[in-house]
């Protein structure tokens, strides 16, 4: 089976899970302490993708690293379910399953804008209309981002759907237009 089919199993039987505990938020956190903790430490990713690591030694590094921060008994059970069956290589992917699968649940849309400025409170609103219209979706989760080599214009990401309004994607347009010779010599 491939992982992705084994992070949506698996986040899908945590979000029930979590659903009838009444702990979705906490375990929602969890998960999005562990894909920061995965972003930010790449030893603890590799650590987890590693099979000369035994389980039992990876559930002693995530009990270690989530006891102490006061996660849900939910999530500690889940971890050494996965470690039980061996599948903890595929732990960071289900739990970015996990998240958009929270997201999808509480109609949340995550947009990327990519600008050259910081975005005021007026393009912010105008951003999550036109991502609330093309997702119909309730609530906008955007995320910014500032690239100057942009010139000027944004980028919007919406899914896998990208909105390209950039002067820099524009003059590279120019430029593949401009390099197509049309003039034809007569002689």
């Amino acid at each position: 089976m491939s992982n992705h089919r084994v992070a949506y199993a698996y986040a899908k039987s945590l979000m029930e899970l979590a659903i009838e505990r009444g702990q979705l938020e906490e375990v929602y956190q969890d998960f999005l302490h562990l894909v920061n903790l995965a972003k930010s430490n790449r030893d603890f990713e590799l650590a987890m993708r590693n099979p000369t690591v035994s389980s039992d030694k990876k559930l002693k590094i995530l009990k270690a690293l989530f006891e102490k921060r006061g996660t849900t008994n939910t999530t500690l059970a889940f971890f050494e379910i996965l470690c039980r069956k061996n599948r903890e290589e595929a732990l960071i992917d289900i739990a970015k399953e996990f998240q958009a699968q929270y997201q999808l649940h509480n109609s949340i849309q995550v947009a990327e804008v990519t600008t050259t400025f910081p975005l005021d409170d007026n393009l912010r609103a105008e951003f999550t209309k036109i991502v609330l219209e093309i997702s119909g979706m309730k609530t906008v989760k955007l995320i910014e981002k500032i690239n100057p080599d942009l010139i000027g214009g944004f980028i919007l990401r919406v899914n896998d759907r990208q909105l390209d309004e950039s002067l820099s994607s524009k003059l590279r347009e120019l430029r593949a237009q401009f390099a197509v010779n049309l003039y034809e010599s007569k002689i």
